[in-house]
């Protein structure tokens, strides 16, 4: 089988892609390097046919779906904090370069078409866990983009008969997790924070929680959902279950690591969700998910990932 990984050289999208060629199929990676990397590729150099280019470009989004039997749309602009900072061009990436990956989809008449989703479409309904049934009520413009991203691949379903599954990824972390930005995941910059000697920051009092999930829970949710048989048309939560405050989270990284993790608080941020946990009885039933990977080995596989990095 062939496919299409839009975003195919970022954290996620780079880990999908070294699954699929090890699986022998067949891999196009679209990305503009926006924020994605080349070397996230370089175990599969040679193996894969790399598109350079954004999925804002309708004709360059047309030509990396020619002859694709499915499609992981997994590009992006993925921060909250920035999408409060930039709307305009959070929504030109999300919603327009969506709706661009979707025409190209329907029009090279592909399989199906995978959404990476998110779990910010939630917002701060108090309930716990997150069900799919929930209403949607996000509080960032990220939210709102991700939201219009799974409303739109199920309406191309039902317009088009264009076959679309949408996974709302709950905090995903691990390896090759960009730390250099100030919108990086909590967890990426808490591992360079302390190999650096540094305080690491939370923003807020450290008790909001997460339903932390590693990314090898979610290639394989991502990959299922690509084939699975009655999924077609549905959202569905990709966590674990579980969650940790911030605070136990850099507590357990500060055993892990055997370093001093004590944080300096700094204010809230706009857009930041308190509370997240999914329920993932529907991925298991649909898709046979199954979170293999724990919160605490994930957690240790991911900071000697970053051990490794930083003495290189």
């Amino acid at each position: 089988m062939k496919y299409l990984v839009t975003g195919g050289a970022g954290f996620i999208g780079s880990a999908v892609t070294d699954e699929l060629v090890r699986r022998g199929h067949r891999v196009v990676v679209l990305d503009d390097l926006s924020s994605g990397k080349e070397a996230n590729l370089a175990g599969v150099s040679g193996q894969v046919e790399f598109v350079r280019g954004s999925i804002c470009d309708a004709d360059v989004v047309r030509r990396a779906c020619a002859e694709v039997d499915y499609v992981l749309h997994l590009a992006a602009r993925t921060s909250v904090p920035r999408s409060v900072l930039e709307p305009e061009e959070t929504n030109r990436v999300n919603v327009d370069g969506t709706l661009n990956v979707l025409i190209a989809a329907r029009d090279t008449k592909v399989r199906r078409f995978v959404f990476a989703a998110s779990s910010s479409a939630y917002g701060e309904s108090p309930a716990l866990p997150k069900v799919e049934t929930m209403p949607a009520l996000p509080i960032s413009p990220y939210g709102v983009t991700k939201l219009a991203g799974e409303v739109y691949a199920q309406v191309f379903g039902r317009c088009y008969g264009l076959e679309n599954v949408c996974l709302r990824y709950f905090n995903v972390f691990g390896p090759r997790q960009d730390p250099n930005s100030p919108y990086s995941g909590v967890l990426s910059r808490f591992c360079t924070a302390l190999l650096d000697g540094s305080q690491p920051v939370i923003f807020g009092d450290g008790e909001q929680s997460r339903d932390f999930n590693f990314v090898e829970n979610v290639v394989g949710a991502t990959l299922g959902a690509a084939e699975a048989s009655g999924a077609s048309g549905l959202v569905i939560n990709i966590g674990t279950g579980g969650r940790f405050t911030l605070n136990q989270t850099l507590e357990l990284l500060g055993r892990i690591s055997g370093k001093p993790a004590k944080a300096r608080y700094d204010a809230a941020r706009a857009g930041d969700i308190r509370d997240s946990q999914a329920d993932i009885s529907l991925a298991r039933r649909v898709l046979g998910y199954d979170p293999r990977v724990g919160f605490e080995e994930g957690l240790r596989r991911t900071w000697a990932w970053y051990r490794s990095a930083h003495t290189k």
